[in-house]
């Protein structure tokens, strides 16, 4: 009854979705990952590279939003991200689309007469749940690069101003996931959705070939002649990897060291995903700068970003803004341990407002009842450039415009990244927006997922969260749940916040019988 009166409250409920890594299908797991990948007729080394077993989505929505953003003269909306919608089921997709990023903006911005600057391509009950929209619906074939694959799964879908997304290879072991949790509209949000993956995908394989190339100089003898390529690496990676080969020359040494070679390509891998989200950040604010006379609102639209990678036993995390990351691992005692992978970037957390009052010593308002010059929590976010550019914060009317914008930026968009090896003690992953977290803490959140998976193993373990948040949305009100979705889109932002939720099943038996490839 819960669930059918929440998925049928008006649409409002409207994004869900599951995958379940083929070497799991049809069969029952103990709800912590440890389910066998072994398929019948298939030896140990011929099993699945996925590190995962069960991936879920769901979210709600409170914020009443348009249907569409108008970023780059409507394009981004109405014409990629439906294409990137499939709310219900994931769908396989090319890994190269013929409709890129690329071609929509490029040809936008020819018609203004302008150019793009830069290198952009780019269930609460088991009898309720329908077990189909978990099966994969056709196997991904091998190919090569870190992101390469014939096709690969996707699903996404929006949930008010939040954006969620979900890439899978399940047979060229990684998973990519992202939530967009967009503010003072879905621009931002649905900017995000239609270029970060592929900028992501970009920037990462042109690593993997520069790695490739390297390790066969190595191989062959000719390290003193390493072409480190396209990146030019802030955290010293070009410097480090000519060091690591330099020394194996002049130690004889044909094979790759293990520790320091890892360590670049974890790097490296970072250094992507921050390249990747500046590209898409100057892109956007490139683009607003062209449309703000005719749309001043764009100039105050952003999202927070949160992007996790799993690429067989290696997690990588992205995140800017209050968005989390929590991973279910078992430590002492057996006992079911919430960790935060991530870090929150708003005036709530006391080192980011020290870092943010730091930063502007001369200015007594930069922080303005608990927020920055008066206007936002977030003390990082992607966009909102009107607390990063003077010129934007003109084009507001009225109190909308920021008195005394003397030093900006204001709001940073250096993201933290993060890296996590995964071990055989890893359970789940939980990614969420920050409204989750109005209602629940990490650890309430991680054991809900964990109470949820012993009781209904083959559930969804997302659409229960986002379940049992509506209702304690509603008691926390005075409301009973009946009249908590009877209050419309945009006035229910009063009681509760757009929420979205991932939950990524680890595999830890076939992740404990495979080593990485780097």
């Amino acid at each position: 009854m819960l669930n059918k009166l929440l998925w049928d409250s008006d649409g409002q409920f409207n994004v869900s979705f599951g995958y379940q890594c083929s070497g799991m299908e049809g069969s029952p797991y103990n709800g912590f990952g440890d389910a066998s990948f072994e398929e019948p007729g298939k030896t140990t080394n011929q099993l699945k590279k996925s590190s995962f077993s069960l991936l879920t989505g769901a979210a709600v929505s409170a914020n009443c939003t348009l249907a569409n953003t108008n970023i780059c003269n409507g394009l981004i909306g109405e014409g990629l991200l439906p294409c990137l919608d499939s709310p219900k089921t994931f769908r396989r997709v090319p890994s190269s689309p013929s409709l890129s990023s690329l071609d929509i903006l490029s040809s936008s911005l020819q018609s203004n007469g302008s150019y793009l600057s830069g290198f952009l391509s780019s269930q609460s009950d088991c009898s309720e749940w329908n077990l189909s929209v978990l099966k994969p619906t056709s196997a991904p074939s091998r190919s090569q690069g870190f992101l390469n694959a014939m096709e690969v799964q996707l699903a996404g879908g929006a949930a008010g101003e939040d954006r969620v997304q979900a890439f899978c290879s399940e047979e060229n072991g990684w998973l990519c996931c992202a939530i967009y949790d967009g503010f003072n509209g879905r621009d931002a949000a649905d900017f995000l959705a239609g270029t970060l993956y592929e900028n992501i995908g970009l920037y990462l394989n042109v690593l993997d070939s520069q790695l490739k190339h390297n390790n066969d100089m190595v191989l062959n003898g000719d390290g003193d002649d390493i072409d480190h390529g396209f990146f030019q690496y802030e955290d010293g990676f070009a410097e480090e990897m000519s060091k690591i080969h330099s020394s194996m020359i002049d130690l004889g040494i044909t094979k790759c060291i293990k520790k320091p070679v890892f360590d670049s390509y974890k790097n490296g891998v970072l250094d992507c995903l921050q390249h990747a989200l500046a590209q898409a950040e100057s892109d956007f604010i490139y683009m607003v700068e062209q449309e703000m006379d005719d749309r001043p609102d764009l100039v105050s639209i952003g999202s927070c970003v949160l992007v996790v990678l799993l690429h067989q036993q290696d997690l990588f995390i992205l995140s800017l803004g209050d968005s989390r990351a929590v991973l279910a691992t078992i430590r002492d005692a057996n006992k079911l341990e919430a960790i935060q992978l991530n870090e929150c970037h708003s005036v709530d957390n006391e080192t980011e407002q020290m870092r943010v009052l730091s930063e502007h010593p001369d200015d007594p308002k930069t922080i303005v009842h608990g927020k920055v010059k008066g206007k936002l929590k977030l003390t990082r976010a992607f966009g909102v450039g009107y607390l990063k550019k003077k010129n934007m914060n003109d084009a507001l009317m009225g109190i909308l415009r920021v008195p005394n914008l003397s030093s900006p930026p204001y709001v940073s968009t250096q993201p933290s990244l993060n890296f996590h090896r995964v071990s055989r003690g890893d359970r789940f992953v939980l990614v969420a927006s920050d409204g989750l977290f109005d209602f629940f803490s990490n650890a309430e959140a991680v054991e809900l997922v964990s109470s949820f998976f012993q009781s209904c193993p083959l559930g969804n373990p997302a659409e229960f969260i986002v379940e049992q948040l509506v209702l304690r949305a509603a008691q926390k009100a005075g409301f009973t749940l009946e009249e908590l979705m009877r209050v419309p889109s945009g006035m229910r932002r009063k009681y509760h916040d757009d929420v979205t939720v991932i939950v990524i099943l680890l595999g830890s038996h076939h992740r404990t019988s495979t080593a990485s490839t780097h």
